[in-house]
């Protein structure tokens, strides 16, 4: 399961998650393509601590945009079903919509508003597959008809994006903008205009993250420490945090 989805175990039982690398052509926005299929006698709520990206999904009704989730993303599973996601890099979708990322934030919109109405059929042909594969294959042709010029500027927020939620030693939006050499309000302006999400929150969510991973790990677990080395005050401010997002605390979603 990917980084992020709560409780793997259970449902790894449920749903089949595989990936695909984009072409060389789509890399510059593309992080890559993934794919769920599932089958479940009973409805199963999925829950996922989504990361700073947004997402193009091939499901039906019709295919959908989903923005930056900064609560939990939660959706039902019932039956039998797949759906295709193009998961774009942090900045990456900037160049395909009219207006700051942010405004999307929280959201999921009729694909059509942003692609066109070709996007229905460009699903519906997507989903006609049961390869994972040639579903790329069908999303990378529609994307490609008619693929905007790289911004520069995108990928540098794509590296920014990736520094700082790769450095353990990084809480603070302070220490963030002083490691990339720019200030506290183009940081906040450039993840406003590109990712959909404040620097504030990006950084939040990495700690989040390492937090359920390391609960999902089935050891052990001396929260204090834990605390400590994702840098929250105490473990107290932890707790919370991890409670509000996720609904539990981390020990009950430890099972400990």
């Amino acid at each position: 399961m990917g980084r992020g989805v709560l409780y793997p175990h259970v449902q790894a039982g449920i749903a089949k998650i595989d990936r695909r690398p984009p072409s060389a052509a789509l890399a510059p926005f593309v992080e890559f393509y993934w794919h769920v299929r599932w089958r479940t006698d009973e409805p199963y709520d999925t829950k996922v601590l989504s990361h700073p990206n947004v997402h193009l999904v091939f499901e039906e009704p019709v295919p959908l945009v989903y923005g930056v989730d900064r609560t939990l993303f939660v959706r039902r599973l019932e039956g039998r079903g797949q759906v295709l996601g193009v998961k774009f890099l942090p900045g990456g979708f900037r160049a395909f919509t009219a207006g700051p990322v942010i405004d999307l934030a929280d959201r999921r919109v009729p694909a059509s508003r942003v692609f066109g109405p070709e996007v229905e059929d460009a699903g519906r042909a997507v989903l006609a597959h049961e390869d994972v594969d040639a579903m790329a294959r069908r999303a990378e042709e529609f994307l490609l008809r008619d693929l905007p010029a790289p911004d520069p500027v995108a990928g540098e927020v794509a590296a920014m994006v990736e520094a700082i939620t790769s450095d353990p030693a990084l809480f603070r939006v302070d220490q963030a903008a002083e490691k990339l050499h720019v200030s506290i309000r183009t940081l906040q302006r450039l993840f406003a205009e590109y990712v959909g999400a404040s620097p504030k929150w990006v950084l939040r969510r990495a700690r989040l993250h390492e937090a359920v991973s390391r609960a999902d790990q089935g050891v052990p677990i001396d929260w204090t420490t834990l605390a400590d080395d994702l840098g929250y005050s105490d473990q107290s401010h932890m707790t919370r945090d991890f409670t509000a997002t996720v609904g539990v605390s981390p020990a009950k979603y430890a099972g400990t």
